[in-house]
């Protein structure tokens, strides 16, 4: 199956950076803009922050886990591909050596002494 994997993280990253920059934009407005006192309002900020960075470090965690899972099961489907892949020429060599032995018991001693004859050297005449 083919995905679009690069796609998606892409996507990804950038609604991340998205994200990030609009929640410094709302924070940056709202001492701006808020009529409290700027060392409560560094405190709400920095605590969101912290929140944020918090949320941030459990989506990393969560995507690192699942990557971890997505490998270790392609790593599992290949090692399965390979035994299958051993086990299928191993069937066919014994399949071979079934039918060779059948072959040689079938033609009996006299294909045997002929298969002999030609194997071995001739002398020549002069």
């Amino acid at each position: 199956m083919i995905t679009n994997a690069p796609l998606q993280e892409h996507r990804r990253y950038g609604f991340g950076l998205g994200l990030l920059a609009g929640t410094f934009v709302g924070a940056g407005l709202l001492m701006w803009l808020a009529p409290r006192m700027g060392s409560e309002l560094r405190q709400r900020v920095a605590d969101s922050a912290r929140s944020l960075g918090e949320r941030a470090s459990d989506k990393y965690r969560q995507a690192s886990s699942h990557a971890a899972e997505a490998i270790d099961e392609l790593a599992r489907k290949g090692q399965d591909a390979r035994d299958d892949v051993a086990e299928a020429v191993a069937r066919g060599a014994r399949e071979v050596e079934r039918v060779a032995t059948a072959a040689k018991s079938d033609a009996g001693p006299e294909a045997r002494s002929s298969a002999a004859d030609r194997s071995s050297p001739r002398p020549r005449s002069l």
